[in-house]
């Protein structure tokens, strides 16, 4: 395949473009057309000058504009001598489904109750992990700890990335309430709250229970020693579960995540949103009494996802903007300042190990009382110069995209993702409209205009993503993996044996196989789906 497209396809007013991979010897001002579905020729063009994309992919590309077809319906691209494009939609609602699904991702990852088929359809399966978990170092001490997602292709649970799958879906919802009016087929939809809120409660739920009643501070993670067989169902997974040490990082992401819950459930439900802010600042209060700054290291007989970080400052940085923002206690504020003040983190970061950026856009949409506004100004200019240097390296990419070579490391998409989402936030933060159409255009690439014709996201495009790795997905003996389900996309790295026995020697963007066993590549996670829900949100309103 040689013409790339959004494979799910383009909403009528957005801008829209084929990627075509040239030959040795074809230049610029090529012809393409796009083909309707009872195959009448619909527009002709030329394709642009073309761009090398070496070294993200190897290729030459072209671009094929057919931004003028705007009528709703079923099309392809056509360039003579090279090619035909899958086939792909023009729509208002294009993204519907797309969007419903990416979300329903997360009711599939629930863990500690039936997924009953009226719901999950053939990936219905009993519940799974309900039994108390001990506390490593203590294991006469057990806690209850169901509930939750499962964070990835395993059935652990971990604190982190959890919070930034909440963030992530908690400003979704807070910017973009009109793309979430469509029940997604939960046990809850229809109780009044949106089905958002409801499956993000759930999280919280579990999330709460992580945190030590004793002392207040949170527990990195629940899981078992190690991880089970790729072929195991979650209710089939029996192995001892373990709480794994309470670590910095997760109270601090604890604390920003139930600080923003805390507002946006307010409304809906005032007794769980005190407790919500309750269980925040106590998890703040054990923080100031551990100022030291560590990461978290697996102990030495747990061999499951470590999610360990260098520095623990814009975990902090992030829940004192939550809580400022949520109690306006100048307390909060202040220390934020000294934060900055400090240096050492940045604060545009929206990854799970870099979460300074949730911070800032906490501090930047708060009240303005005790806010320093000359502060507030440069953090502002920082996000928007930020992202139109990222913009600048869209502009010179074969695909469009801000992706350097390095970038393609594990969960590549989410790299895609989050930077398209900052620059939609930046767009709101007082930058240009051109910012908000570069993340579009993120889309169109983890969607199947990349160098592989790839759709990332399985259930959907002519090339979806068929054997994620997904422990559910892998045992249950459905043809069909879950939809929905973003896969981590192309790692140079080649961080296990499918990858390394099958993509040695390939350029970055290419370093991908749709392979059950390829968990560097293949896998998915929450936190991968979680930006994707926050940016075609963007685009379903």
């Amino acid at each position: 395949m040689s013409v790339h497209v959004n494979q799910v396809g383009y909403r009528p007013q957005d801008r829209k473009q084929a990627m075509v991979v040239l030959p040795a010897g074809v230049g610029e001002g090529g012809v393409f057309t796009v083909i309707a579905e009872d195959g009448r020729e619909v527009l002709a063009g030329r394709f642009n000058e073309p761009v090398n994309d070496h070294p993200a992919s190897g290729d030459r590309v072209a671009a094929a504009d057919f931004s003028r077809l705007t009528r709703e319906g079923t099309y392809t691209v056509r360039v003579p001598g090279i090619g035909e494009s899958p086939p792909f939609r023009i729509a208002d609602d294009v993204y519907r489904e797309l969007l419903r699904a990416l979300l329903k991702f997360f009711y599939f990852q629930r863990c500690g109750m039936d997924l009953e088929e009226r719901y999950a359809g053939p990936w219905a399966h009993r519940a799974c992990h309900t039994a108390d978990a001990s506390v490593y170092g203590a294991p006469e001490r057990r806690l209850p700890c169901f509930g939750g997602w499962h964070d990835a292709g395993d059935y652990g649970k971990y604190t982190v990335p959890a919070a930034k799958a909440v963030a992530d879906l908690l400003l979704a919802w807070d910017w973009f309430p009109d793309a979430f009016r469509d029940p997604v087929g939960i046990p809850e939809s229809g109780n009044g709250l949106p089905d958002i809120l409801n499956e993000v409660r759930y999280e919280l739920d579990w999330m709460l229970k992580m945190q030590d009643p004793e002392d207040g501070g949170v527990f990195h993670k629940v899981t078992t020693r190690v991880f089970p067989p790729l072929r195991t169902m979650p209710e089939e997974d029996a192995a001892e579960l373990v709480l794994s040490p309470v670590s910095v990082a997760a109270t601090a992401t604890f604390a920003a995540a139930t600080a923003m819950a805390a507002r946006v459930y307010r409304p809906f439900d005032a007794e769980f949103a005190e407790r919500l802010l309750a269980a925040a600042e106590r998890a703040w209060r054990w923080l100031e009494e551990h100022p030291e700054d560590r990461g978290f290291r697996n102990p030495p007989d747990i061999a499951t996802g470590e999610y360990g970080d260098e520095t623990t400052a814009d975990e902090r940085y992030w829940a004192q903007a939550e809580l400022y923002r949520t109690t306006g206690d100048e307390r909060y504020c202040s220390r934020l300042r000294a934060l900055l003040e400090r240096g050492g983190f940045s604060p545009y970061g929206l990854g799970w190990a870099d979460v300074g950026g949730y911070g800032t856009l906490a501090y930047l949409t708060t009240n303005p009382t005790g806010k320093d506004a000359a502060a507030a100004e440069r953090l502002r200019e920082g996000w928007i110069g930020r992202a139109e240097q990222w913009a600048e390296l869209a502009r010179g990419n074969g695909y469009g995209v801000a992706m350097e070579p390095e970038d393609y490391i594990w969960g590549s998409t989410m790299v895609l993702m989050n930077r398209a989402m900052f620059w939609i936030a930046a767009h709101r933060l007082g930058g240009s409209s051109s910012l908000a159409e570069a993340a579009r255009e993120h889309v169109h690439y983890l969607l199947g205009r990349n160098p592989l014709g790839r759709c990332y996201v399985t259930g959907f495009g002519a090339a979806p993503v068929l054997r994620p790795h997904h422990r559910p997905s892998a045992a249950d003996g459905v043809a069909e993996p879950v939809p929905g389900m973003v896969a981590g996309g192309p790692n140079l790295r080649l961080q296990d044996d499918a990858a390394r026995g099958l993509l040695r020697g390939m350029p970055p963007a290419r370093c991908y196989v749709d392979h059950e066993e390829s968990f560097s590549t293949n896998e998915v996670a929450i936190y991968w789906n979680s930006p994707a829900v926050f940016v075609l949100a963007s685009m379903a309103v």
